[in-house]
């Protein structure tokens, strides 16, 4: 795989992984995933990310046939009982899964640091607390693009948040969503997201 291939696969990941939690995903995405536009690869990668694919595979077989229309409606039902509320089941947050700070505490602060050395600023359009998942998957995807336009430093970046964010509750997270729903397009969206992590964590290694 050449050099564009791989950073259009680790940006198709991560543009993934906020489609599925940054809302209620929407009905053209839905299409997307139904139509196969969004392609697996054949060959094994991690174990989080086979499984993810696994699973989105399944998602795929499960509602094909279906108006797109119908399964957005589904998926809006199970997204906000089991990530919204009012009583939620899961909570897609750094610091609801992290030992050492109290869930929206001091560590949503370590957080925003990490998004302030870089110089990055979330997009206000997720509305979400900025430990998000989808937020830090925002952040790791700007990271990405910069390094595509030869801005080195941000593997420097991207190094200190892995090992101080995402590869510090992300398992949990997935463990937490794959024993709270059978949708198979959120435990996906979760294992994916994890293995994508990995994938990231030995990508960095390799260029440092």
């Amino acid at each position: 795989m050449d050099e564009t291939a791989v950073y259009d696969a680790r940006i198709e990941l991560v543009d993934f992984v906020i489609e599925v939690f940054h809302d209620t995903p929407d009905e053209a995405f839905v299409e997307r995933l139904l139509a196969g536009e969004i392609e697996t690869p054949g060959d094994e990668v991690n174990e989080y990310l086979d499984a993810g694919f696994a699973a989105l595979e399944e998602f795929v077989e499960e509602n094909e046939g279906r108006d797109p229309a119908e399964v957005t409606n589904e998926l809006a039902k199970e997204y906000t009982a089991l990530m919204v509320g009012p009583r939620p089941n899961v909570l897609p947050h750094e610091t609801y899964y992290r030992d050492d700070t109290e869930f929206i505490g001091e560590g949503l602060a370590d957080v925003e640091a990490s998004y302030g050395a870089a110089g990055w600023n979330p997009p206000e359009e997720y509305g979400e607390e900025n430990d998000h998942i989808a937020v830090e998957f925002a952040f790791l995807r700007n990271l990405i693009e910069r390094q595509r336009a030869g801005q080195d430093e941000t593997v420097g970046f991207e190094r200190v948040f892995l090992d101080e964010h995402l590869l510090t509750w992300l398992e949990q997270f997935t463990d937490h969503i794959a024993a709270e729903t059978d949708e198979p397009l959120f435990v996906a969206g979760a294992r994916i997201a994890t293995g994508t992590a990995a994938f990231e964590d030995e990508i960095v290694a390799q260029l440092l």
